[in-house]
């Protein structure tokens, strides 16, 4: 009889627990929710076994002032004068190459390793060479960029014209190929659909010069459209959130892929240092009051031009990157990755070894050192 009215107490006080667990978990889900960091830490648990820590030691590389890294997955893309690699926790790929100027850009499984200014370029995966070229003297790379599909567009020097891009699918095919016989042409991308080429051209009107950005579909001769940035040459193209991504020296421009301008982001007389086109939704600026010092801003600003956040900064900054929702600055003495909102997620000190940073998408980072990568997990 004692029993039978214990039985009801244990399962009104387990229906209770069981409530409690429920409404528990539906709060965390909720704030992981609204800012996605909460996911990230069990992203984080599922990859590395644990959701913090550092020390880990996940690559290693020959020391060398030529090295240049990328993050590509859960793994480090390296080009260095004498080697093209591709490491991951199971594999490591290398290519020997011989590059005075080497340069890397990584798409989705590919990185692209080439010599700016020469001859040869190669397309590694995590297990083969994908694609290699080798240039004419004459005919040097200018660039190399790679979308997140993996189609490639090269940039060169074209005797009989002022430069040319030619764009390979992820197989290693040749797709198309633009010659410019009337202006300069500096760089080129494939737009995220991977039907549209972007090109850049140089031009110059009233002593100033002009950088125009061009639209070739990939089964066409004729552009698709067009937009100008004034005052400015532009350094660097990508994509962040479906809209194409041009960084200039004086401004940040998004255009979708009719080459119909959506916004813009004026560095209103400041000096540009430091930016990365790797935000899943945002890029990180690093804008200098002068053109030498360490004082300045950085802010975020969305793929419409809006400015997200502004931080004050008056420490020295080495580099910065960014990956997903964060961006991680690497100072003189410390690490710290912030939110898209600029936001402090995560410090580390004492890092006075480190020479580079690459986030991942997941929130990690691995510091760069002369020879090795160090795994921070915050």
């Amino acid at each position: 009889m004692d029993e039978k009215k214990k039985t009801p107490g244990r399962l009104r006080r387990f229906l209770i627990f069981l409530l409690t667990l429920i409404v528990v978990l539906a709060v965390v889900l909720v704030a992981a929710y609204r800012d996605g960091t909460g996911f990230d830490v069990l992203r984080r648990y599922f990859s590395y076994g644990t959701s913090e820590g550092s020390g880990a030691v996940p690559f290693t590389y020959d020391a060398s002032t030529s090295n240049r890294f990328a993050p590509m997955g859960s793994g480090l893309a390296m080009a260095s004068a004498t080697t093209a690699q591709v490491m991951t926790a199971k594999e490591n790929y290398t290519q020997e190459v011989k590059m005075t100027h080497p340069a890397l850009d990584v798409g989705k499984d590919h990185m692209v390793a080439y010599d700016i200014g020469g001859t040869s370029l190669y397309v590694l995966s995590a297990s083969e060479t994908v694609l290699e070229l080798k240039a004419e003297a004459e005919e040097p790379f200018l660039s190399a960029n790679l979308n997140g599909s993996d189609y490639l567009a090269v940039t060169s020097e074209k005797k009989g014209y002022k430069g040319s891009v030619s764009v390979y699918d992820p197989g290693g095919e040749l797709l198309f190929s633009f010659h410019s016989s009337d202006r300069f042409v500096t760089d080129g991308y494939v737009l995220e659909n991977c039907k549209t080429l972007a090109v850049v051209t140089l031009g110059q009107k009233d002593s100033t010069f002009l950088s125009n950005v061009v639209l070739y579909p990939l089964d066409s001769e004729e552009p698709s459209g067009s937009y100008t940035i004034s005052d400015g040459m532009v350094l660097a193209m990508g994509s962040v959130n479906g809209r194409l991504a041009t960084v200039s020296d004086t401004q940040l421009t998004f255009a979708d892929e009719s080459g119909g301008v959506k916004g813009t982001y004026s560095y209103g007389g400041s000096f540009l240092r430091e930016y990365d086109l790797g935000g899943s939704d945002f890029v990180p600026l690093l804008l200098n009051r002068y053109k030498a010092g360490s004082v300045g801003r950085l802010v975020t600003v969305s793929n419409s031009g809006e400015e997200i956040a502004s931080l004050d900064v008056n420490d020295e900054v080495f580099n910065l990157s960014a990956a997903g929702r964060y961006v991680a600055v690497l100072y003189a003495d410390r690490l710290v990755i912030y939110t898209e909102e600029l936001q402090e997620y995560a410090i580390l000190m004492d890092t006075s070894s480190a020479r580079d940073v690459l986030v991942r998408p997941d929130g990690s980072a691995l510091l760069l050192e002369s020879e090795r990568a160090t795994l921070f997990l915050p």
